[in-house]
């Protein structure tokens, strides 16, 4: 069983993986390239958004606990200015992410701030934020390898993380379940797998044992399952694949249920 990062671990990722988005920007043909994956913006346009959303969170995380995103925060990232030659665009991402990982060390991994996300499953914290920006920008990353026709999988130990902080990021809800209770299984071929159960009472993920173990033989099969690599199962919760590029057991139709449901949190 994986244990979830430490914050010393998570910095050091959301540094690995920016530098390797500004790797692919430095050496993509083109920054008017099309995202195939984020179909209205090109790879100049992912990188604005990549590197606003480093100052944006970083904003938020300096200004500690709050109901909502602080003003100053919003209207920079409107008014936001970004560079278009690609050297100085290259450097600006540099310092983005710069900012956001000072305002991380600096905070903490416990200290409060708004996160958009339910706080049933993960913190509202300097913690929470950081694991989920690895997300962002190992999934970003792919997306601009794929602008030019060479992405690569997620790094293992990044997707299996990130399958559960999915899960408990942008899944977990107190929001009622709009049809028959069921469950969602997600299997990696790593060896991790995890349950997410909705009802009346919401929605939230358990880690279960993996198909073939002498435990797993005791769970209840779900009403659907996905199996693949940890990065497909990213990719696939991230909208960048298609289910038919999983393998699937049970209902496959309760997944588009799931795509369209939208709970409050």
């Amino acid at each position: 069983m994986q244990k979830t990062f430490e914050f010393s671990d998570l910095l050091r990722l959301i540094d690995e993986r920016s530098a390797a988005f500004r790797a692919t920007v430095a050496a993509a043909p083109s920054l008017d390239a099309q995202v195939p994956t984020c179909p209205e913006w090109t790879l100049f346009d992912l990188v604005k958004h990549l590197g606003g959303g480093d100052r944006f969170w970083a904003a938020i995380v300096g200004a500690g606990p709050a109901d909502g995103p602080p003003a100053e925060a919003v209207a920079a990232r409107a008014a936001l200015e970004v560079p278009k030659e690609r050297e100085a665009l290259v450097d600006w991402l540099a310092a983005s992410t710069e900012l956001l990982l000072g305002a991380l060390r600096e905070a903490g991994p416990e200290s409060g701030c708004w996160a958009w996300w339910s706080p049933l499953q993960s913190p509202r914290s300097a913690g929470g934020v950081a694991r989920h920006r690895v997300q962002e920008t190992a999934v970003h990353t792919y997306d601009a390898r794929l602008s030019f026709g060479d992405p690569d999988p997620l790094p293992a130990d990044v997707a299996l993380d990130g399958v559960e902080e999915f899960l408990f990021t942008c899944c977990a809800t107190a929001s009622a379940w709009p049809h028959k209770p069921t469950t969602f299984d997600f299997h990696a071929t790593e060896g991790r797998s995890w349950r997410l159960t909705v009802d009346a009472d919401g929605a939230r993920t358990t880690s279960i044992p993996a198909p073939g173990s002498t435990a797993g033989e005791d769970i209840d099969p779900a009403g659907t399952a996905v199996h693949g690599t940890a990065s497909e199962l990213v990719l696939f919760n991230y909208d960048r694949i298609p289910l038919s590029s999983l393998r699937v057991d049970g209902d496959a139709e309760l997944w588009g249920l799931l795509r369209v449901w939208e709970p409050e949190n």
